[in-house]
């Protein structure tokens, strides 16, 4: 029995909730460890798509448990309407979820303020879903923060919302010009909000300590990816909190130790939302075409991803900020048409080579790819679950990536369906 975690070793959107609605067959546990509902999963069964925001993937399936941990932030009506979303289409919800007493709650007050100071930046602005996340994490690490606990205990809840709110108008009429809140609607709204969910809340740090202890197997879901993380990423591009597996342990709960393995999902190409420095963008037709091809929309904001070559650097920096022990390939299937395919090895700098990524997104932004080509296969994949049906220049393909990065490939994507996927390796 084992601790599984899945983490983004890209921009984000690698295709993780495929990946853990697959891994979840194997698990009794899945649980969501950081972020908020901007993530957006997709998980497609039987030609049904399904975009997950903040409940883990693992709710697809009825005799699993899911968990939202404590290293989240939870906007109360976005997940209520999430769970009902569920259940209109027959998911079952009620017996599956549980909500960690120590999250933090998304209020309102944190959306107005992170669309008013995204619209200040002007051309330099980070690309935030203004959602709230990010002043949810600013008021949680300034000890200001309202956790779901507190929809339990109401006039614990009204005292901290009566001085959140305060601070919070003066805030927003003095250095914003904007709107200011009424902390009675506020009240009424979440004391409504409590009711719905009360059901929901739980230790959750001690069921998943418990299901461990017990030889269970537990999957971990992260949201975004590792380069968006706030320590390890491309900041100040990057999400409020900690999406590489560091985040685990704090965001559920267990201790490092029992964690058995990591595996890093990775797009067979690259592709970054939102502002910031990427190296291996690609301007153009082919860039264009892999992004129509691809789907490469946010599933939470519709937004255009921008799309590039596959980065041996960057992806170098997350198997070790990681410590990754096998990689999941996923959409290959979007580069069965190219002729040919790049892959960048390392980066030139001011005539320097640069083998590893720059801590400096100013220095990231000035670095130029350089590439390795292959041949592209111009062989249909989609649909493939067998290795060794896959066309020669496509297996090479895969096998140059472990060369390059010296971690074995473990699964392949080569569809959005559950069952288009090639497993190569037993991860429970």
């Amino acid at each position: 029995m084992s601790t599984v975690v899945v983490v983004g070793a890209q921009w984000g959107d690698e295709g993780k909730g495929k990946l853990v609605d697959v891994l979840t067959e194997q698990a009794h546990v899945v649980a969501r460890y950081q972020g908020g509902h901007n993530a957006g999963h997709t998980v497609v069964i039987n030609n049904e798509k399904y975009i997950l925001h903040l409940i883990p993937s693992g709710i697809l399936h009825s005799d699993k448990l899911s968990i939202i941990g404590n290293g989240t932030v939870v906007d109360p009506a976005s997940l209520i309407k999430e769970i009902d979303g569920l259940k209109q289409r027959g998911v079952e919800v009620g017996k599956n979820l549980l909500l960690s007493k120590g999250a933090h709650l998304i209020m309102p007050y944190h959306m107005a303020v992170e669309q008013a100071n995204e619209e200040m930046k002007g051309s330099k602005k980070i690309g935030t879903t203004g959602r709230g996340i990010g002043p949810a994490y600013v008021d949680k690490m300034a000890r200001m923060g309202i956790k779901v606990a507190d929809l339990l205990l109401p006039e614990i809840f009204r005292e901290k919302l009566d001085r959140n709110v305060d601070y919070m108008n003066r805030l927003l009429k003095n250095v914003y010009q904007a709107k200011e809140f009424s902390a009675e609607e506020i009240y009424r709204d979440y004391m409504n909000y409590a009711e719905r969910l009360s059901g929901y809340i739980a230790d959750t740090d001690i069921v998943i300590n418990k299901a461990i202890d017990e030889g269970k197997n537990v999957l971990c879901e992260g949201a975004q990816g590792t380069l968006l993380d706030i320590d390890h990423g491309t900041y100040p591009y990057v999400t409020s909190s900690s999406a590489s597996a560091g985040g685990v342990c704090t965001g559920l709960g267990i201790g490092p130790t029992k964690i058995d393995k990591v595996i890093g999902v990775v797009k067979a190409y690259t592709t970054r939302v939102g502002g910031g420095p990427f190296p291996t963008e690609i301007k153009g037709p082919i860039g264009e075409a892999l992004q129509q091809k691809g789907g490469e929309y946010g599933a939470t904001t519709g937004r255009p991803r921008r799309c590039g070559w596959l980065d041996i650097v960057a992806l170098r920096h997350s198997i070790r900020i990681n410590g990754i022990t096998g990689i999941a390939i996923t959409k290959l299937d979007i580069l069965d048409d190219l002729d040919e395919i790049k892959i960048c090895t390392s980066y030139k700098y001011n005539s320097k080579t640069l083998d590893e990524f720059p801590k400096e997104a100013s220095i990231v932004e000035q670095c130029q790819p350089v590439y390795e080509t292959v041949e592209g296969w111009k062989e249909n994949t989609r649909g493939i679950n067998d290795f060794d049906r896959l066309p020669p220049k496509a297996q090479k393909y895969i096998r140059t990536i472990e060369e390059l990065l010296n971690v074995s490939v473990q699964m392949i994507s080569t569809g959005s369906k559950r069952d288009e996927i090639i497993l190569l390796d037993k991860q429970f």
